[in-house]
This record gives C-alpha cells, sequence and structure tokens, in this order.
C-alpha cells in the first residue's frame, strides 16, 4: 500500500510539472497587462529576459546583473517559496537556512536565467525587491527545485499563480522527508507557518518531533484546499 501511494505522489507530482510549465509558457510569458500601472517598466525590463545571477543572498533571494534605481544590481525575491533565514537579525539563522543557501548558490550563482514576472500582481514586495520566477539554463525553475528538494516552504501568505501547485510539490518534498522534512520540528518553521499550523504548547506530547511536524503541516494543509 505505500509504494503505491509513494507512486501516486510521484505521478502526481510529475504532472503538475509538466502544467506548470505550460502555465509559465503559455500564460506569463504572454504580454502582461499589469493591473498596477506603476509596474509597467518592471515588465518591459525584466519580464522573459535574460541576465546574470551576480550574489545568492540567501535561499529565496538573490541579485541580477542590472541596475535598480540607486543600486548597481536588481535584488529578487523568489516567487511562491521561504526558505529558512540566514541573516534576518529578527529570527537568527534558522534550521536549514545555510544549506538551502548554499543550494541555491550552487544553482543559480554566475549562471544565465531568464526572469518570468506573475501577471496582474505586483511585481514589487515591501522592501522594493522584484518577485519573480527564476528558469535555470537547464530550464528548470529555481522557485520550484527548492521546494521539490525539501530546501524551502510554500509561502502561503500570497496567492499567485502557482499557489496550488507549490503546495502541492511541498507536500510531496514532506512525504518523502526531502531536505529540511527529514528532521524539522514546528518550532523551527518561520513563525508565519506555525501560525498556519496554530500550533500550540503541549504538556504531554509522545510523538515524534518528526511526526509532529509533518501531521501538523498535513493537517493545515487540508484546511488550505479550497483557498
Amino acid at each position: 500500500m505505500h509504494n503505491v501511494v509513494a507512486v501516486i505522489i510521484t505521478l502526481t507530482a510529475a504532472t503538475l510539472c509538466f502544467l506548470d510549465r505550460t502555465f509559465l509558457t503559455r500564460s506569463i510569458t504572454k504580454p502582461l497587462q499589469s493591473a498596477q500601472q506603476q509596474d509597467f517598466g518592471d515588465v518591459s525590463k525584466y519580464h522573459s529576459r535574460q541576465f546574470a545571477v551576480v550574489k545568492v543572498v540567501d535561499g529565496d533571494t538573490l541579485d541580477i546583473d542590472i541596475p535598480d534605481g540607486k543600486y548597481n544590481h536588481t535584488r529578487i525575491r523568489l516567487w511562491g517559496i521561504d526558505t529558512p533565514e540566514t541573516k534576518d537579525p529578527r529570527t537568527g539563522p534558522m534550521y536549514f537556512g545555510k544549506e538551502a543557501s548554499d543550494f541555491a548558490t550552487k544553482l543559480a550563482l554566475g549562471k544565465q536565467v531568464t526572469i518570468y514576472l506573475e501577471k496582474e500582481k505586483n511585481s514589487r514586495d515591501k522592501y522594493h525587491r522584484l518577485l519573480a520566477y527564476i528558469q535555470l539554463p537547464d530550464g528548470t525553475f529555481l522557485n520550484e527545485v527548492l521546494l521539490s528538494e525539501g530546501y524551502a516552504y510554500a509561502d502561503l501568505r500570497f496567492k499567485h499563480g502557482l499557489y496550488n501547485k507549490y503546495k502541492q510539490l511541498e507536500s510531496v518534498a514532506r512525504s518523502q522527508k526531502k531536505g529540511l522534512w527529514a528532521n524539522v520540528t514546528p518550532e523551527q518553521m518561520p513563525k508565519w507557518k506555525q501560525n498556519r499550523l496554530h500550533l500550540t504548547p503541549s504538556a504531554d506530547s509522545t510523538s515524534s518531533p518528526q511526526a509532529s511536524s509533518g501531521q501538523a503541516a498535513e493537517t493545515a494543509e487540508s484546511a488550505e484546499v479550497n483557498n
């Protein structure tokens, strides 16, 4: 029975990868009509264009070689994912943060990547970072690879075109105990993720950390199905 479930999960992930590629090539690559007039400049400047990655800040943030206002490079925040922090003074280094940063560095640093922006969404976050999907030279997307290999959480705080797809990628990585999912505990997750899990202190917990984190995440995911 376990093998059957594993096969079903793998086939589901493969199907989602195909649908994702279709979404990116047929939808995102269309000329975008942004609802925010101020984003038009970003679309014409960055969308579907190639740039070199000159710095990886952490697992979900990097710089590309094109000036952005007063800055020599453009800082990008990957759409739809959240990797553990490595430099945030509010949290300090988080569990699996260095691993995620090192993995992103290995995949992207020095590479020519293609930038895709999300249609009908703000192109910038509150820190003025460009929100983007990044396609690597081999055709895969950095956002997806980080999720699939267990280096990132699907960021459920903000809706985007691949929201449900990214939730499923996280689910598959979690079920296969990839990357951080092998040993992460709920308390080691980002605060927003903990809030999604509705964590409450328990004086009598007999389950292992791995089991509690996996069960809590699955419960929270089931509550998100209709979002």
